[in-house]
């Protein structure tokens, strides 16, 4: 068990994590994963900004516990597994595994994948590696994959999007690092499963945006739902993205590095402006304490809570909601699906379709034979 200690510090108003710990090759590499992690010549250790991404990272990493021992926490970082099942207990790699690993990241890298989804399929890729062990990932092409999926995924009940991600991790690793070609019997997707996305009615909204007394929360909440958006594209919205003349808003290299322009109505607008005269932000729309940096995910999903607490809304709702919910209400309200394709930015047209399911628009005039009786 190797000894790490974890302690944050603030240079420059930027929040770092530092990590002091022996020689550790394996390490050094899924530290790499992290977005902004480097070798900090001044403090002798390797730092990662602390952000939410780079914390969720650090969970999994840290998740073996009978590897790793922490100690010496001055700040609280959580990097404990959510659950038991989820720990790692499997054999360690060798130099020619990390050398696949390092060059499926810069394969990856070299193709404009994001980091977060490098570090996801890495992270696949390594815990298979172990798994097969002490086979090699070339012996593993038969039968590997399906073992994995039977002995690993599923005695952990890890989820549906877990083993299609796995999917495409192996795909890509077979195909571009060990140049091998994975027949449709060994890469078979998970048959798939149906749920319909979480919905809040229309007086539940009103009276979470009319709770808020923050000016800067409820521009950040009203400008998710009227226009949307995911909490990464809010994120990242700049003043200039917002056209106020045509009554639109630009999002820029949203989910798949794609750009669209969706409607934003003036009571919106106006919002933004009351908000912009007040907060000035620099470079982002919304900008936490520091100016010039965005405001934090997990203090977004904070204001979310609170709001909907206020609100008297008992539902375990995510800020994911609020656009399930936009779609949903410009559904019922009579706009084309195919215009709510674009608004949205997806891809495929059967990923819209999810909402007429939710939709009342059409189930409540279906008359009930109870009425009848």
């Amino acid at each position: 068990m190797k000894d790490i200690e974890v302690k944050t510090v603030v240079i420059k108003d930027t929040r770092l994590i530092c990590l002091y710990f022996e020689k550790d090759p394996s390490l050094v590499y899924r530290l790499k994963s992290l977005r902004g992690s480097c070798w900090h010549p001044a403090l002798r250790c390797w730092v990662v900004p602390d952000a939410l991404e780079n914390r969720k990272g650090l969970k999994v990493i840290f998740s073996d516990q009978s590897r790793y021992n922490l100690y010496r926490r001055r700040d609280p970082v959580k990097v404990r597994a959510k659950s038991r099942r989820l720990a790692i207990k499997l054999p360690q790699l060798e130099e020619a595994d990390y050398a696949y690993l390092e060059k499926l990241r810069r394969w990856m890298e070299f193709r404009r994948y994001t980091a977060s989804t490098i570090r996801i399929y890495a992270e696949m890729v390594e815990v298979f590696l172990r798994f097969i062990k002490p086979g090699s990932a070339e012996d593993a092409l038969g039968n590997g994959i399906q073992r994995f999926t039977n002995e690993y995924i599923i005695p952990r009940r890890l989820s549906y999007s877990y083993q299609n991600q796995f999917v495409n991790a192996m795909k890509l690793f077979y195909s571009e690092v060990m140049k091998q070609e994975l027949s449709l019997a060994q890469v078979k997707r998970p048959r798939p499963e149906y749920r319909l996305p979480n919905v809040l009615n229309k007086d539940e909204i009103r009276r979470m945006l009319r709770g808020i007394k923050n000016l800067k929360h409820l521009a950040m909440l009203t400008t998710i739902y009227g226009c949307g958006l995911r909490r990464s594209e809010l994120l990242h919205l700049k003043p200039e993205d917002i056209d106020s003349l045509r009554g639109l808003l630009v999002v820029r290299q949203g989910k798949g590095k794609k750009d669209r322009v969706v409607p934003i109505s003036m009571k919106n607008i106006e919002l933004l402006r009351e908000y912009y005269r007040k907060y000035r932000p620099e470079t982002w729309m919304f900008e936490g304490m520091v100016k010039g940096r965005p405001y934090d995910e997990r203090s977004l999903q904070e204001v979310l809570k609170h709001a909907v607490l206020g609100a008297g809304i008992r539902k375990p709702v995510t800020l994911h909601w609020l656009r399930h919910s936009y779609a949903t209400h410009l559904h019922e309200s009579g706009v084309d699906i195919r215009y709510i394709q674009e608004i949205l930015g997806h891809k495929n047209s059967r990923t819209t379709e999810i909402y007429t399911h939710v939709s009342s628009r059409s189930i409540q005039l279906i008359r009930s034979p109870l009425d009848d009786l």
